[in-house]
């Protein structure tokens, strides 16, 4: 029997196998994993509901299968619902919120074998690119824990970085997979919009901006957990054009010789960190050094219009959930409230204006592909910034909004278009801090990136490269 420390060096795909040929047994896994989240959780602040009895009466059946039986898994804390568990979406206002039934996400992730052991920690209702929700408090980056994790899939990040588990749950409204691998040095992918099912509470979320999947640590695991969720669902409104073959069949297959954009420069005159413009010249060395055409070319975009229209609809999305409920303004964060107040104020036709800027948006960026087989940019603008940084005044309580508008110049584009993209773990400065590079791929061509990452992956491996408590 190996050590909880010991499993905590390997992937989900390498845990399934060693269960699949009866090395492991799953509630050994699952113990190890329910060990490392009691030893370093308080450290990390990473998840905040364990569901220990959960887990390992699931890890008890006789029948466990799928591509990842036995394998210990981590929920964030938003949209995911888990029946009879509580779902508080960061939110005191939602602390006491239990579903019902599964999401069909989870339903999924249960067929796949995956073994779920808690929920991770999350900002507010996912409004921030950080993880400091006021109901837990923040989550810390195991790199550094006075700096971000991200968010506002942070708990999840942490937890895999730190080793607690080998992926964890993620979604994605503006970045929320990409913005916390890039902070804690893992891989995440965002999927084609619809590529996973969020029914059947929803058909999709605000006009199509979130999708589901995850962070994980290697980019097989993603690739593989993708082919065990997506696909759609019964009554779905829209779903993402099926691939040729499996995700998993495409790690390690050639990628050809890539046509790559890349540039540094944002389309709202945000200034981008010298270290995230390295992050980037580097990846497109390497691209070069691989063999792939890198051009310095990005489509010229109206910066200001765009994020009016991200605005209004997030907002109009805030508004629509805490309608739910009918809050009173202490119920909630002060920076929550004064985008409820800024969302229900918009009325029907600038919703319905900003849905046309965003469409108008997503065809002129799919003209702009064409040409390329992906656009390489910075994930972030700034390398993991110190916990607090988003925090508001009472007498200005949307700074910590715009503040998160100069920190996430780039993922948010993906979710308007519906574009598949992904963070790579390809870079560290002096402090040791990851910054990830961003790349951006055709709709519905998550194979692309998929063979571009894993070529990335073994021409500069990462997995070795984990934070001191980890090991």
């Amino acid at each position: 029997m190996k050590s909880p420390d010991e499993f905590s060096g390997y992937d989900a795909v390498a845990l399934a196998e060693l269960v699949l040929r009866k090395e492991v047994t799953p509630r050994e896994l699952v113990e190890a994993a329910i060990a490392r989240i009691e030893k370093l959780n308080r450290t990390f602040n990473a998840v905040v509901t364990p569901m220990y009895d959960q887990a390992l009466s699931a890890a008890a059946s006789s029948i466990i299968e799928g591509p990842f039986a036995g394998v210990p898994f981590l929920l964030k804390d938003l949209l995911a619902a888990y029946a009879g568990v509580k779902m508080t979406l960061g939110s005191t206002l939602f602390r006491d919120f239990v579903p019902n039934h599964d999401s069909e996400l989870v339903v999924r992730l249960k067929r796949a074998g995956l073994i779920i052991v808690g929920k991770t920690n999350t900002p507010e209702l996912g409004i921030l690119p950080t993880t400091e929700p006021r109901l837990f408090g923040p989550s810390r980056n195991p790199w550094n824990t006075g700096r971000t994790t991200g968010g506002s899939s942070g708990g999840s990040a942490a937890a895999v970085a730190a080793g607690m588990v080998p992926m964890a749950h993620a979604n994605d409204g503006g970045g929320s997979i990409r913005i916390p691998a890039s902070c804690c040095g893992l891989f995440g992918l965002k999927p084609t919009r619809a590529r996973n099912p969020l029914g059947p509470d929803f058909g999709d979320l605000m006009s199509g901006l979130v999708v589901e999947h995850a962070v994980t640590r290697s980019v097989r695991d993603s690739a593989a957990l993708l082919d065990a969720t997506s696909g759609p669902d019964s009554g779905d409104p829209y779903w993402a054009p099926p691939p040729s073959r499996p995700f998993i069949m495409e790690v390690g297959a050639d990628p050809g010789k890539l046509r790559i954009a890349f540039t540094t420069q944002t389309a709202t005159g945000v200034p981008v960190h010298e270290e995230c413009v390295d992050a980037v010249q580097d990846a497109a060395a390497l691209c070069t050094d691989l063999g792939h055409e890198v051009v310095e070319a990005a489509p010229e975009l109206d910066g200001e219009l765009i994020a009016h229209a991200f605005t209004v609809i997030w907002s109009s999305g805030c508004a629509s959930t805490l309608n739910l409920l009918n809050p009173n303004q202490d119920q909630v964060e002060p920076l929550t409230w004064a985008l409820y107040e800024v969302g229900r104020h918009y009325t029907a036709t600038d919703y319905l204006h900003a849905l046309l800027t965003i469409q108008q948006v997503s065809r002129q960026i799919a003209d702009f592909m064409v040409d390329y087989d992906a656009l390489l940019t910075p994930t972030l603008a700034e390398p993991p910034v110190p916990l607090g940084a988003f925090d508001s005044p009472p007498d200005d309580p949307l700074k910590g909004f715009r503040r998160a508008e100069e920190f996430v110049p780039f993922t948010p584009i993906c979710n308007i278009t519906g574009q598949p993209a992904m963070s790579v773990p390809l870079f560290w400065n002096a402090e040791g801090l990851p910054i990830g590079t961003h790349f951006i791929g055709r709709f519905g061509d998550e194979a692309t990136l998929f063979r571009l990452a894993s070529q990335l992956e073994a021409a500069r491996p990462w997995a070795d490269r984990r934070p001191p408590v980890s090991l």
